[in-house]
């Protein structure tokens, strides 16, 4: 297997993320069967609709409040949606700096312009960067797509705009939907899991 290329996810891989806190924190503003809209594994339509840009930050917001106590404040919103996201390790930055320097790196993520705002500000409180472009060849939101995985079509356009042949790139994501998804692109796709796995590790042990 000759690896040329190399596709990673972002949320779980690279930012470490909880589910459980964005979960938890929407039970106390009121929405006690929040789990059963949103999760790791499954959503429902409004936060589909979120990650394909189908419909704007104001619209979700509005959506959610369908099922919150009247009196909840967007901003408390957005604090408990914005609250799985967490680090991103200096070691993980140093790593793909490196990586990229030996194959072509892209990054590919099911995400939503509210967490993308937050996830950025981050990076510039914690990293003094504004993005991490400068550490992938190119970087793919299911939100600027219009398309999520595990859509095998995100997988091939990705690989079509690339120029990345599926034979030759590696994919790595938390979400074993989604690895199966790339799997049926033809990608050779890998699933991270994060309890007992680093993705540097993982792709080391792949790469060698």
């Amino acid at each position: 297997m000759k690896i040329k290329n190399i596709i990673l996810d972002l949320g779980g891989v690279l930012l470490n993320i909880d589910y459980h806190l964005t979960i938890n924190a929407f039970k106390k503003l009121g929405i006690i069967n929040f789990d059963e809209l949103y999760s790791q594994a499954a959503q429902n339509n409004l936060f589909d609709d979120l990650e394909t840009g189908h419909i704007s930050d104001q619209q979700f917001l509005k959506g959610l409040r369908k099922y919150l106590p009247e009196g909840i404040k967007n901003e408390e919103i957005i604090n408990a949606w914005n609250a799985m996201l967490l680090d991103f390790p200096t070691e993980r930055l140093n790593y793909l700096s490196r990586l990229k320097q030996q194959y072509n790196t892209a990054l590919l993520s099911n995400t939503n312009t509210i967490h993308l705002d937050f996830f950025h500000q981050q990076l510039q409180e914690t990293h003094q960067i504004t993005s991490l472009d400068a550490y992938f060849k190119s970087t793919y939101f299911s939100c600027a797509m219009g398309m999520r995985k595990p859509n095998p079509e995100i997988f091939l356009e990705v690989c079509k705009r690339e120029g990345f042949n599926p034979s030759e790139t590696i994919f790595i994501d938390d979400s074993i939907q989604h690895v199966e998804g790339a799997n049926k692109a033809g990608l050779h796709a890998y699933h991270l899991d994060v309890k007992q796995d680093n993705v540097i590790y993982l792709l080391n042990s792949l790469l060698t």
